[in-house]
């Protein structure tokens, strides 16, 4: 597993190094959509995820452990990289983006990269829950069931945090 801030996610993309650095998915293995901060975020990022994946012909098996990635990295942003970049602010709304957070789905040699956007500054943390904690395990399920993950080093606009999945079934 990839535990660690990474400056491109080639190498969980591609098992040799890539050759252009700019690589970007056809439009057939590419999908995105903005998130917003209502309650239903995260149902609605984890059908986006599931609805994509079977039209791509992912197997159902990769396709409900993206959907749980999903919901754990979108939980997060919503957690701390959202409420985080707007409490920056003096919680004062400001001129910005439209939407706080993106969710982006690439898909190549039979696998699927799952990343989520947003404005936070802080890299994310693995934590470890006491043992009747009702949260605090999202990132150990994301852990789990990816092939890597990890994330951008946080920048002024933010940070993205990835994980990828490997066809298995």
């Amino acid at each position: 597993m990839t535990t660690h801030p990474a400056e491109t996610v080639h190498t969980s993309l591609w098992e040799e190094p890539c050759d252009d650095p700019w690589w970007v998915p056809g439009p057939d293995s590419f999908a995105a959509c903005a998130l917003s901060v209502s309650g239903r975020t995260v149902a609605d990022a984890r059908r986006f995820t599931r609805a994509t994946l079977q039209g791509w012909r992912m197997c159902a098996t990769v396709a409900d452990d993206a959907a749980l990635i999903v919901s754990e990295l979108v939980s997060n942003a919503l957690r701390y990289g959202i409420r985080k970049a707007v409490a920056g602010t003096g919680g004062t709304a400001q001129q910005g983006p439209v939407h706080p957070a993106w969710l982006a789905l690439t898909r190549q040699h039979g696998g699927v990269l799952c990343a989520v956007s947003d404005g936070g500054a802080a890299a994310p943390v693995m934590g470890t829950p006491g043992l009747l904690a009702e949260s605090g395990r999202g990132l150990q399920i994301v852990d789990q069931l990816s092939d890597a993950w990890g994330w951008t080093p946080p920048d002024h606009s933010g940070k993205t945090v990835w994980a990828a999945l490997s066809s298995r079934g």
